[in-house]
């Protein structure tokens, strides 16, 4: 049996798929793609190659399909890791916000310091309303990656639909030390969201109203 990295055929294959990504024709790489899991149906780097270009195309479903494919192939924590992220990230985007929080645990099960898993978990509990469940995750991720503003950003978003104005302005505060222009658009959501909890708080009654 030839190992694919020395088969010549899959070689050629591979150059042609990736210039072909270089050059822009996503369509023209896919069928290079397919012809090389024709010879080689278990090849890693195809399937996730492939699953990234049907992304592109916005045919999500199919990149699902060949991302679970993917997901049950052997291979290291670190390969697990990424074809289990990668495969709740397409699930989020269809908003499948339930199976995307199960891909994000596997992707962390397998590195369980994968800041960018730990993100995506925020996102999907999020995006199931799990607020305080979220923050918590969305700690990890800055205390992981303590200089990326994007976990603490979400964090302090998810403190503001807490109704904790207070607890946001203290990321404000940390971020303006490194992030100004993401400190700065967090400062506009802070007074926006201050702003709509005064003008629905009761008002005071009249004092000719019986």
């Amino acid at each position: 049996m030839h190992v694919p990295g020395r088969h010549a055929g899959y070689l050629l294959l591979r150059a042609q798929a990736l210039l072909l990504l270089l050059l822009g024709r996503p369509v023209n790489a896919l069928v290079r793609f397919d012809r090389i899991l024709a010879l080689f149906p278990a090849d890693r780097h195809a399937l996730a190659s492939r699953s990234h270009v049907l992304v592109q195309l916005n045919r999500l479903d199919e990149s699902i399909i060949g991302l679970r494919q993917l997901t049950c192939l052997s291979g290291s924590h670190v390969q697990q890791a990424a074809a289990w992220f990668n495969l709740g990230y397409v699930l989020q985007q269809k908003g499948q916000h339930g199976d995307a929080c199960l891909c994000f645990e596997k992707a962390i099960g397998h590195c369980p310091g994968m800041d960018q898993a730990w993100y995506g978990l925020g996102l999907a509990l999020i995006g199931q309303r799990k607020l305080h469940e979220a923050r918590q995750v969305l700690k990890k991720t800055t205390t992981l990656q303590p200089l990326a503003p994007h976990g603490w950003y979400r964090l302090a978003q998810v403190d503001l639909a807490l109704g904790a104005p207070e607890k946001a302005l203290e990321v404000l505060e940390h971020l303006r030390q490194f992030e100004p222009k993401v400190a700065a658009q967090l400062k506009r959501d802070i007074a926006a969201a201050v702003d709509l909890q005064d003008r629905q708080q009761p008002k005071p009654a009249d004092g000719n109203v019986c």
